[in-house]
């Protein structure tokens, strides 16, 4: 039985969907093809038929997973969403890069590409509104801010202290203005 453009369209984003969510979720190597075509109500036989392997995946549900481009992106507005519970409580469905950053040191090569450009594009956005007199200036409140906000979402995710975890997100939001 042949399958239409718009099932297989609509197949690849339930198999970017559930790989999304799982490898921010479980890690890369904590998730196997088998379980993310499971999650995603297919047979594993199919996977081939829209990937490569599992390492175009991986770059391709990093992709998948970057949320969609904000011309103008306020830090302080912007800080007051990534720093909060919800956002730490919500792995699966969080941040690409305070999920998986540790992890995508070691990536391949086309997960590095996909997501050296997602961090340009992020910083673009934050620097146009970033506080400072050059652009220089700007770019570096952007960097910095960034930084803060996901090594704060990492240690706040990482301790077993929910009191030291919400002082981490607080301070960051705080430190940031």
């Amino acid at each position: 039985m042949k399958v239409s453009r718009e099932q297989v369209a609509e197949n690849r984003r339930l198999i970017l969907d559930a790989a999304a969510r799982l490898f921010r979720d479980r890690g890369i190597d904590g998730v196997t093809v088998a379980q993310i075509m499971a999650a995603a109500g297919l047979t594993h036989g199919a996977f081939y038929g829209h990937f490569k392997s599992k390492d175009d995946l991986v770059a391709q549900a990093c992709a998948h997973a970057l949320p969609a481009s904000r011309e103008d992106v306020v830090i302080a507005d912007y800080a007051a969403a990534y720093l909060s519970g919800e956002h730490r409580d919500n792995r699966g469905g969080g941040c690409v890069f305070a999920a998986l950053g540790s992890e995508a040191v070691r990536g391949g090569p086309d997960m590095r590409r996909t997501l050296t450009a997602a961090v340009r594009a992020q910083l673009d956005r934050l620097t146009r509104t970033a506080p400072g007199k050059t652009p220089a200036a700007r770019r570096q409140a952007a960097i910095t801010a960034w930084a803060a906000m996901v090594g704060a979402v990492t240690l706040a995710r990482l301790v077993d202290d929910e009191t030291l975890s919400d002082e981490i997100l607080d301070a960051t939001k705080a430190g940031l203005g």
